[in-house]
């Protein structure tokens, strides 16, 4: 008899014991999971860019950096063509872009410009300034792209940066891909 009680008594703090580790051990387990806040970070971020007109630009956060989706105009396509000369990296020779974007148009599809909205200088925001705006900090014959007003870097409607400016490289161009034609997923590569 004190057998079967000692055997209860065993089996029952065995089975405390067990149980409380399993409580224990859950959120231990749980707490190597990232946060919320770190996979947002380097999550990838779907767009719509269904309501994005020609002429448009729109700015999504990726990795808590500003992403441009500027949607091209015919006119603003052809005015990347015949400034090469003016450019430093007019081939996008450098690693500033996934190597489906190394075109002259650094784009998947023509129309559409994915881009780092950071200056490659110093980490400014450069805005965008219109073809003709009258600014004189972009200069006389000015097609239109992007202006750093923090030290004068200036960059075409492909993100590519003019000669003698403080940039040093092109805008990047980060990992994206459209999961139809109006949705686009910055952060993952298309599928190889």
């Amino acid at each position: 008899m004190l057998d079967r009680e000692r055997r209860t008594w065993l089996i029952a703090s065995s089975v405390t014991g067990v149980v409380g580790a399993a409580a224990m051990a859950i959120p231990f387990a749980a707490s190597f999971a990232p946060s919320a806040r770190a996979k947002a970070t380097g999550a990838a971020v779907l767009v719509d860019i269904a309501t994005l007109p020609p002429g448009g630009i729109l700015t999504a956060e990726w990795r808590g950096k500003p992403v441009w989706v500027v949607h091209r105009t015919s006119e603003m396509i052809a005015s990347l063509q015949g400034q090469e000369n003016m450019l430093a990296d007019p081939a996008s020779s450098r690693d500033q872009q996934p190597e489906y974007a190394r075109n002259p148009l650094r784009s998947v599809r023509p129309e559409i410009l994915v881009a780092v909205g950071i200056c490659t200088h110093l980490g400014c925001s450069p805005t965008a300034v219109a073809k003709g705006s009258g600014n004189p900090s972009v200069g006389a014959g000015w097609r239109g792209g992007f202006f750093c007003p923090c030290h004068g870097s200036t960059f075409d409607l492909a993100g590519r940066v003019f000669k003698n400016k403080p940039a040093p490289v092109n805008l990047e161009i980060p990992p994206h891909r459209y999961l139809s034609e109006t949705r686009l997923l910055i952060g993952e590569d298309r599928p190889t």
